[in-house]
């Protein structure tokens, strides 16, 4: 039962997220609206990043990893939107098959003790999945914006 909402949760976040950004084209890669913030490319990279980060550590020994510093380099290295929503592609792929994996006793159990969410039941990742999509997701709608685009409603098609 928690499964199911928790592949609900996920299949939304996406939808959402990339129904957002589809006006972003691959030409738009390289745009910041000012120097030493992230591109398009690598906002959408950053996204990505962070559903593996909250997925691995749900079920790390040592909790999440705190080495921001080189997370941050490898989004930095990202220079193509095509290639970060691969990357996005594959991570929400990967937070489905993880949910799949796991019992609903698994997505209840506690998170490891620190600083993330320490001690609350392992699905609340999804919500911070979430927000944090929605996050990024409306800066890039911003984003859009700023090149001129018109960025549809994510919570609907038209």
């Amino acid at each position: 039962m928690i499964k199911q909402g928790l592949f609900a949760q996920l299949a939304a976040m996406k939808e959402f997220f990339v129904r957002s950004t589809r006006v972003l084209e691959e030409a738009d890669s390289s745009f910041a609206p000012k120097e030493g913030m992230f591109t398009t490319a690598q906002q959408v990279a950053h996204v990505a990043q962070t559903i593996d980060w909250f997925v691995e550590g749900a079920f790390a020994n040592g909790g999440f990893c705190m080495d921001f510093e080189s997370m941050d380099k490898q989004v930095r290295g990202t220079t193509s939107l095509a290639a970060a929503r691969e990357w996005m592609e594959r991570a929400c792929k990967n937070a489905h098959a993880v949910v799949d994996q796991h019992s609903d006793m698994d997505w209840m159990a506690p998170l490891p003790p620190g600083p993330i969410m320490g001690g609350q039941p392992r699905m609340v990742i999804f919500g911070a999945m979430t927000d944090h999509s929605a996050h990024h997701r409306g800066a890039l709608t911003v984003y859009s914006r700023l090149l001129g685009k018109v960025p549809p409603m994510p919570y609907m098609d038209m």
